[in-house]
């Protein structure tokens, strides 16, 4: 029941933020860039005293800037906010902001003004979950006005909540030895914003309130706090590969090999042009650059891990099962290798096949059921077994986590007359069912 409301909520929260219909953006799914959010994240949230095995930091596939907080658990960054960067601490500097409205309450103080408006529409992820640990049916059916009016309540900061995590994220920057400057370098970035129309402001600045004072205090205490920083060149690096692995694949390729040097064979040049040759297309220099950088990194999963993505995408399945089962071996429980690895099996289109992919695709879910093509090939999976009823529940989620809740409530319908009646699936079809219905109240 729990994970049926994660998924059903994420979706509504995600869906509340965008300006954009919700289908135009989507989280990025990738395990090499997820595990370098953990790392450069990590000394910032413990720093806020919060658990980076608790908080996660996603990112959302849009070309704005922005970052926002929806639940206490998830931190959310625009992709064109990252690609806009240039050094580790202004990410962290992102980081440490979002990771003070968690700690100073701000969400909870939200949650509440929220649930005592009684409207009627989902708010999102932070009060489903909040509510659904409870109780899971009230967790789904709490709402509150047009998704304009929640939009506007729960994601809008005061200017008084934004100048308190300004000053807890210099704090928690100078535990960590970070520089706060950064902080002042990233407020920078949106400066001039406020001047414009609402319809051409990027959404950080309607959602956090940018002023002068706010700049001038964030200096005051960058300055007060420049003597704790110290270089962490691994964080450094982290924010290298992610950012050079984000704009090969969201940029054309031509600004990807404009920018990488031709006899550059270091590991983040190999990767960027293995992917950009392979968005080309161009399958020889993509193999020769993907092949190149395994032979130089033979113990990376990340690496293994994208040679298989890159002959998938090729059709060359069974290379792509070895370079998936390579990276599986090196990282055996991380749940997007996983699933790409039940994806590739998949593609075999054997018994053996199919019947090994199942087996990892719901291994990976086990760990992470928010990854809707995950989801998909779990229900591709489930299919080819014979099993229509978890076919069709597992449809229903990925309709659901893609905020198609229509689609995902017919799913579950069907479902729910396939699996065996008070089995724990025939209920998740059930709390489903429930959810969807309860965003139309």
């Amino acid at each position: 029941m729990a994970h049926t409301l994660l998924v059903i909520a994420l979706a509504a929260a995600m869906a509340l933020w965008s300006a954009l219909p919700a289908k135009a953006q989507g989280l990025i799914r990738d395990a090499e860039i997820e595990r370098g959010l953990r790392e450069i994240s990590a000394p910032i949230l413990n720093a806020a005293g919060l658990s980076p095995a608790q908080v996660k930091v996603l990112l959302l596939n849009d070309s704005s800037l922005n970052a926002f907080v929806a639940d206490p658990n998830h931190i959310f960054i625009h992709t064109g906010l990252v690609l806009r960067m240039n050094r580790v601490e202004e990410l962290q500097a992102v980081i440490a902001h979002e990771a003070a409205h968690i700690a100073n309450g701000h969400l909870t103080r939200r949650m509440a003004n929220m649930k005592a408006a009684r409207r009627g529409a989902l708010i999102g992820l932070a009060v489903s979950l909040a509510a659904g640990a409870a109780n899971p049916r009230a967790g789904a059916g709490l709402a509150i006005g047009s998704q304009e009016t929640a939009k506007r309540l729960f994601f809008a900061h005061t200017r008084a909540e934004e100048a308190a995590a300004d000053q807890s994220a210099a704090r928690y920057m100078a535990r960590a030895g970070v520089d706060p400057s950064a902080a002042v370098d990233v407020l920078n970035i949106f400066r001039g914003q406020e001047a414009l129309s609402v319809s051409r402001q990027d959404p950080y600045t309607r959602t956090h309130p940018l002023t002068r004072d706010r700049i001038r205090a964030m200096q005051g205490a960058a300055t007060a706090y420049a003597g704790n920083a110290r270089e962490d060149p691994r964080a450094q690096a982290w924010f290298s590969q992610v950012q050079g692995k984000l704009s090969a694949f969201l940029r054309a390729p031509g600004w990807t090999l404009n920018r990488v040097k031709k006899n550059d064979t270091s590991a983040n040049a190999l990767m960027r042009k293995a992917v950009a040759y392979h968005r080309k297309p161009d399958k020889r220099r993509a193999f020769s650059n993907i092949n190149a950088l395994a032979q130089a990194r033979p113990n990376n999963p990340y690496v293994h891990e994208l040679r298989g993505q890159i002959h998938l995408e090729n059709r060359d399945f069974r290379t792509a099962v070895n370079a998936y089962g390579r990276a599986v071996q090196l990282a055996p429980n991380e749940p997007l290798i996983l699933a790409g690895y039940g994806r590739a099996l998949l593609a075999l289109n054997s018994s053996d096949g199919n019947r090994q992919a199942l087996q990892a695709l719901e291994k990976s879910r086990q760990r992470d059921g928010l990854n809707p093509r995950m989801l998909r090939d779990l229900a591709q999976a489930y299919a080819k077994a014979g099993n229509n009823g978890m076919a069709s529940l597992t449809t229903a989620e990925r309709y659901a986590l893609s905020g198609r809740l229509k689609d995902a409530s017919v799913h579950a319908k069907r479902a729910e007359g396939l699996l065996p009646r008070g089995s724990a699936s025939w209920q998740r079809a059930q709390d489903m069912i429930f959810a969807a219905q309860s965003t139309k109240r």
